[in-house]
């Protein structure tokens, strides 16, 4: 006996969500399957990917303007007018898609001169 999916999926699509929802239950009570099935491994198998790349953000300069400034300056390269400007407009990111130490050691670097610092 050969399936005709074609006629199958027409007379789904005329289905009201309770016959649906019916039809569901039906299936997994016949050949003991759950429909959930699927959805709890994609969700296990996304919850296994690590996270490899982190955003430090500048969330505040705090009371050592100048010191966070100069500690911006070492981390980015930027010359001292554009360490001063992304300091003045914190919250700003610092740096992109960086490794975990390499974010750990920039938000120890900027927390020990006083900022407030996320890693994201």
């Amino acid at each position: 006996m050969a399936l005709d999916t074609e006629k199958i999926i027409e007379e789904l699509k005329g289905a009201t969500i309770l016959e649906l929802n019916d039809l569901v239950k039906a299936i997994e009570d016949e050949f003991d399957v759950t429909a959930a099935a699927p959805v709890a491994a994609a969700v296990a198998a996304a919850g296994a990917a690590a996270k490899t790349e982190f955003d430090v953000e500048l969330t505040e300069a705090g009371q050592e303007k100048v010191k966070v400034i100069k500690a911006v300056r070492e981390i980015t390269g930027l010359g001292l007018k554009d360490s001063k400007d992304l300091v003045d407009g914190a919250p700003k990111v610092i740096k992109e898609g960086v490794s975990e130490d390499e974010a750990n050691d920039i938000k120890a670097k900027l927390e020990e001169v006083g900022a407030t610092v996320t890693v994201k």
